[in-house]
């Protein structure tokens, strides 16, 4: 009997402080057979990216040890990450915040508290889509 290769799962990597957020996420996003990879601030998110390679990063912004938009453009900067997808999940209230994640290449950019089927759709949508450049930084 031939083997039945198994399609590999989508390793997704999670970038929040939140615990509990990170708990939801992580069960949801099993539950629709991704792997789920976590990091509670955007030094150790910056560092798992790099180490297992993911092929979504959903990121927060305000957390400690470098915030968000820092790994996001340090991410953005390193060939070995350039093209991870990149969705921002944050509670931010800053009225610019979109702005800024979009030019850093974001996909998308969901408010906190979210909708689960936004955002596992906005997950799926951007695990489709070809990457597209980064807006070099002024």
């Amino acid at each position: 009997m031939g083997k039945v290769k198994k399609a590999k799962k989508k390793k997704i990597l999670i970038v929040d402080d939140e615990r509990d957020i990170v708990k939801a996420l992580t069960i949801r996003l099993r539950v629709s057979g991704f792997e789920v990879l976590s990091a509670f601030d955007g030094v150790q998110g910056v560092f798992m990216a790099h180490k297992e390679r993911p092929d979504l990063i959903l990121l927060d912004i305000r957390m400690p040890a470098a915030d968000g938009f820092t790994a996001a453009d340090q991410l953005r900067n390193s060939n070995p990450t350039r093209s991870i997808p990149i969705i921002f999940l944050t509670g931010s209230p800053e009225p610019k915040a979109q702005d800024r994640a979009i030019e850093l290449g974001a996909r998308f950019y969901i408010r906190k508290p979210y909708d689960p089927e936004e955002l596992l759709d906005a997950v799926r949508r951007a695990l489709e889509q070809p990457p597209s450049p980064p807006r070099p930084s002024p």
